[in-house]
């Protein structure tokens, strides 16, 4: 062999190996609507480092922050197509994928997060398989606090919010009929145009949490807050079972661990900032309505006016009557521990 085509045969060797180590990393495109630069957006970046790390380097991520991927629903459109392969997403979005998960985000159907976690640790295993049918992997559950309504006006009661027009997410039409049907005014657009619809009046109440008012600037244009817990803003980060399946076998446990912690300190965050997330609006104007035991129950029996129609067409009814049967037995729990 010559001293040439020993050099040739190293060099088709080199770009061999090359290849062959590119075809072994698998890159994640996820998308969120998490503000780039925000406490969330870095969680997500350092559970993108460790699992560059954990994988030794065959798992990399790639994270389209702030909505420039679309709203949740396009993100899952995406995702059944293939041009992206995870969301962070929030509940609208993991409807899109299967109604089951309104389950824990009832109206008034849990009243704190004790009760909340103590039924999310009951029936989600048995929303991971049914995601896990429909082609999509729960690598962890979050959430980004309690629903409060933010309004341009005061608003009290809920015959005051009949009187306005409430924000409801596009392509949720079960939801937007859920509201007409207990006597609200929704007005249905994406998320991503929420602060222009604050500021040309399109909408005046806007259901959202204290974290995402800060963090989009939403209480600039709605100025009030009513301090009822509607419900918790969950969330999830879920891949695609197509990517999930290009991660090597080996690897996935440290993946989906790693997402799990993401996803306890988001949680963790959200509920240590909630507070201060209150406080700096009010120290920027925003005016707080803490309802009394009375104005609660109003509340309350709007909400439960709705469940039949919610057990019927908002979600599976075997979802509803798990949930309130966890419900139970978690607060007959409770009960028996005092």
């Amino acid at each position: 062999m010559t001293t040439r085509t020993v050099r040739i045969a190293w060099m088709v060797l080199a770009a061999a190996t090359v290849a062959a180590g590119a075809s072994a990393q698998t890159m994640i495109k996820m998308a969120s609507l998490v503000p780039q630069g925000s406490a969330w957006h870095s969680t997500l970046l350092e559970m993108g480092a460790a699992w560059q790390k954990a994988s030794g380097g065959k798992v990399t991520l790639r994270l389209y922050p702030g909505g420039v991927a679309g709203d949740d629903n396009d993100v899952v459109r995406k995702m059944r197509l293939g041009t992206l392969d995870a969301g962070l997403l929030a509940v609208a979005g993991l409807a899109d994928i299967d109604r089951s998960v309104f389950a824990l985000a009832i109206p008034m159907a849990y009243t704190g997060y004790d009760e909340l976690d103590a039924v999310m640790a009951k029936i989600t295993p048995q929303l991971d398989r049914v995601f896990a049918e429909k082609g999509f992997v729960v690598l962890a559950w979050a959430d980004a606090g309690w629903v409060h309504f933010f309004s341009k006006e005061p608003m009290r009661t809920p015959d005051d919010m009949k009187r306005m027009k409430l924000f409801s997410w596009a392509g949720d039409t079960a939801a937007t009929e859920m509201w007409k049907s207990a006597g609200f005014n929704p007005v249905v657009l994406p998320s991503t145009e929420i602060s222009t619809a604050l500021q040309t009046g399109m909408i005046n109440v806007l259901p959202t949490t204290p974290q995402a008012a800060v963090l989009l600037q939403w209480y600039n244009q709605a100025k009030y807050m009513n301090a009822v817990k509607w419900a918790v803003l969950l969330g999830a980060i879920v891949v695609n079972q197509a990517a999930w399946d290009r991660i090597p076998a080996d690897v996935q446990p440290a993946i989906r661990k790693a997402a799990e912690d993401a996803g306890r300190t988001l949680c963790a965050q959200t509920r240590a900032a909630s507070v201060h997330d209150i406080k700096a609006m009010t120290d920027r104007g925003l005016v707080v309505y803490e309802p009394d035991a009375a104005t609660i129950a109003l509340w309350r029996a709007a909400a439960e006016s709705t469940y039949p129609s919610v057990r019927a067409t908002f979600m599976p009814a075997w979802a509803f009557d798990a949930a309130m049967k966890a419900r139970a037995e978690v607060r007959a729990a409770a009960g028996k521990a005092k």
